[in-house]
């Protein structure tokens, strides 16, 4: 995608504060590397790599090795933006339809959402970087949660009485999802792919979404619509709201059905949204996943983005609660 043509948000947002990690503390490590977006691996602090640089720390993964005999754990330096206190987890907790959850993978976290609970107690998941679902049993599960201004939000739920954070001590580097390309990375044994979602097709004029895996524009939708098809699994489409270099026209590009999606049915309104609601906000010519982390006045809410580590302040009428296009069907998001 040309980013000539794209904006991204920048200055008017305000980015979260890192946390000041010591030498030893247990942490969970994200990454950008493609094949591994949205996993959480686990690991712990070496030092900080740099007296000059505080937001730089030297980590250690628990489950990556340099070697392939699995003796020396992976080191790498890495932005304080890539790095979080380990996750609190329920000891019991029954997980429900359409909730934000990260799934324990191939020695990670993945962050998912429940599609189905199924008879026998377990769960289908699916994962919106990938496109793919997969059943877990509950033991595998926790409820996702965001590391946010130096505390969890959701918090560890009341139930829980004696507040003993389970940060799950089988530390592990998590992997993405099934991509057979991203298996360098990952040195633990791998799950079989999990099952398809099944392509939808569009016809000529149909008002779509695009998103993109473009760094700076990830968590982001475009809206467009449907040209022509291009190829297998590919469709030229024109977007709404961007123009070409020369500003003559609207741009056009061939998307991969993977990163196309009707446009979301407006059914799902709200008069007002609560703290953790999953949103989606308008800003930029798109529409950009992203988190309620306060509630102001006047009907004005402060968003949080995971992808820039940002927060930015919208009105009501910019915001939508956000959906998953899963299986050929929308699945809105459980509120807290």
């Amino acid at each position: 995608m040309s980013s000539n043509s794209k904006s991204k948000p920048r200055t008017t947002r305000t980015q979260s504060s890192p946390t000041p990690f010591k030498p030893g503390t247990d942490i969970e490590i994200s990454s950008d590397d493609v094949g591994f977006r949205g996993s959480w691996y686990l690991g712990k602090i070496v030092r900080r790599a740099s007296s000059k640089d505080p937001t730089k720390f030297l980590v250690e993964y628990t489950n990556l090795f340099s070697d392939e005999a699995g003796n020396d754990p992976l080191q790498e330096i890495l932005n304080a933006n890539q790095l979080r206190p380990s996750a609190p987890r329920e000891k019991e907790r029954e997980f429900k339809f359409g909730e934000e959850v990260d799934a324990f993978y191939n020695d990670g976290w993945w962050e998912g959402t429940i599609t189905d609970v199924k008879n026998d107690g377990k769960f289908s998941v699916y994962f919106r970087s990938s496109k793919e679902q997969i059943e877990f049993g509950k033991e595998n599960l926790r409820l996702h949660r965001e590391w946010i201004c130096g505390e969890w939000k959701p918090p560890l739920e009341v139930e829980e009485e004696d507040n003993e954070k389970v940060s799950t001590k089988t530390k592990t580097k998590t992997e993405e999802m099934p991509d057979k390309g991203a298996g360098e990375k990952m040195l633990g044994k791998r799950k079989e792919p999990g099952e398809a979602i099944p392509e939808v097709k569009f016809s000529k004029g149909t008002v779509v979404e695009v998103s993109s895996d473009e760094d700076g524009f990830k968590g982001a939708w475009f809206a467009a619509k449907i040209i022509e098809p291009a190829g297998e699994d590919k469709y030229l489409i024109e977007y709404e709201s961007l123009r070409t270099d020369d500003d003559k026209e609207f741009l056009r590009e061939e998307i991969d059905t993977l990163h196309i999606r009707p446009s979301p049915p407006e059914t799902v309104m709200v008069d007002s949204f609560n703290r953790l609601d999953e949103v989606d906000a308008a800003y930029n010519d798109c529409w950009w996943v992203g988190v309620i982390s306060k509630v102001l006045s006047n009907s004005r809410y402060i968003v949080y983005f995971r992808e820039s580590n940002e927060e930015l302040q919208f009105e009501h009428s910019d915001l939508r609660l956000h959906q998953d296009w899963i299986d050929g069907k929308w699945i809105a998001a459980s509120r807290v």
